[in-house]
């Protein structure tokens, strides 16, 4: 039986997300075999959009990690470009991550899988500055195992945080995006943190359906060499396969002088922070704002957008609100500051304990 959560989620892709229309030449992307339902509806809505070409491909992430552990220097080293080449008739992209073990790449290679996404970067910038894309996720057992919740809680929860009437989050955003835009300095306190940086000149930049779904974050950058301070992070990671806690990070100048993590993580991270000069420089700053996520899922496209949260993210800077910052890194790590947080702009407080308390930023707030 068809759960009609499916339909309306991927309507709001193709008609608010991506707004498919006639002639367009679209790619639905899925890692994963479960996402079949909802590669579908899309398949089908960008048909009666009247999409000049649409393609659909699946991914199996088992199969990429033996690419990761058996290939040559030489295969590594070869770059495909007959994906570039299609990559470049594109309009549309649409990702979707629906794999059966979030686990699946902890013991790959991974000088292996930093060198291929060197290697393949310009893929990854080709859609990004070329198309109206968006990613997102299909609900699975193994990211309901993760989140700590049976199938239909996830399912629950991701299209409860998914489908909304974005266009009413949009206009609520306007008024944080504003006063990001007016900031020059920002001090997060908060347990084993205290950092602050410099906004200035940096603008706000608006999360509000359009690229990620889950949605629901405004951000904006520091001024590269201006963070001074620490901070640990509370919400769990994966990155490259592996599962982060407690990181911790001291920064003097900007970059990242002293990193450590929970359980023995701690050479695994700073490997990830040596890939190259930039990750260990901060690309972006946000906040959290959806109001229907609320808790750590150990799924960064969730957890990134936790009402009440911050992220502070190693590497690359994005063109939007551009650092000069440049990295093959881009770690978006999550503090929660709902246990006694404070956001400060300009020494005026924004929010506390995970709420904001600004008069111009309450309808912010969950109802």
């Amino acid at each position: 039986m068809k759960d009609p959560r499916v339909a309306r989620f991927a309507e709001i892709l193709i008609d608010y997300s991506t707004r498919v229309r006639k002639g367009d030449v679209v790619l639905i992307n899925a890692a994963g075999l479960e996402a079949v339902p909802l590669v579908k509806e899309l398949y089908d809505l960008c048909l009666n959009r009247g999409a000049k070409y649409v393609e659909y491909c699946f991914s199996v992430p088992e199969i990429d990690r033996d690419f990761y552990n058996l290939a040559t220097k030489q295969q590594l080293a070869h770059f495909p470009q007959h994906k570039l080449d299609f990559y470049k008739t594109l309009t549309v992209y649409i990702g979707i991550a629906a794999g059966d073990n979030t686990m699946v790449m902890a013991n790959a290679r991974q000088e292996a899988v930093v060198a291929y996404q060197k290697l393949t970067k310009p893929l990854i910038d080709q859609r990004v500055k070329h198309t109206r894309w968006v990613v997102t996720r299909y609900p699975t057992h193994a990211a309901a195992q993760d989140a700590k919740m049976s199938l239909e809680e996830y399912e629950d929860y991701l299209f409860s945080a998914c489908c909304i009437d974005w266009a009413q989050e949009s206009r609520k955003q306007d008024r944080l995006k504003k006063l990001i835009d007016k900031t020059d300095r920002i001090r997060i306190v908060a347990p084993d943190t205290d950092l602050s940086f410099s906004i200035k000149g940096l603008p706000g930049i608006k999360c509000d359906g359009r690229l990620n779904m889950p949605d629901g974050e405004v951000f904006s950058a520091p001024v590269r060499d201006s963070v001074e301070g620490y901070i640990r992070y509370n919400c769990p990671s994966i990155y490259q396969g592996k599962e982060f806690n407690g990181v911790r990070f001291e920064f003097s100048r900007g970059r990242i002088v002293a990193a450590s993590a929970d359980a023995g993580m701690g050479a695994a991270l700073n490997k990830i922070l040596d890939t190259d000069e930039g990750a260990r420089y901060i690309g972006e700053f946000s906040l959290g704002i959806n109001p229907g996520i609320r808790r750590p899922m150990r799924n960064t496209l969730f957890d990134e957008k936790i009402f009440g949260s911050i992220h502070l993210t190693p590497g690359q800077a994005y063109d939007e609100c551009d650092n000069g910052n440049r990295s093959a890194v881009h770690w978006d790590l999550v503090k929660i500051l709902a246990d006694g947080g404070e956001i400060w702009f300009d020494d005026v407080l924004i929010q506390k304990d995970g709420f904001f308390v600004h008069q111009n930023l309450l309808d912010l707030n969950p109802a």
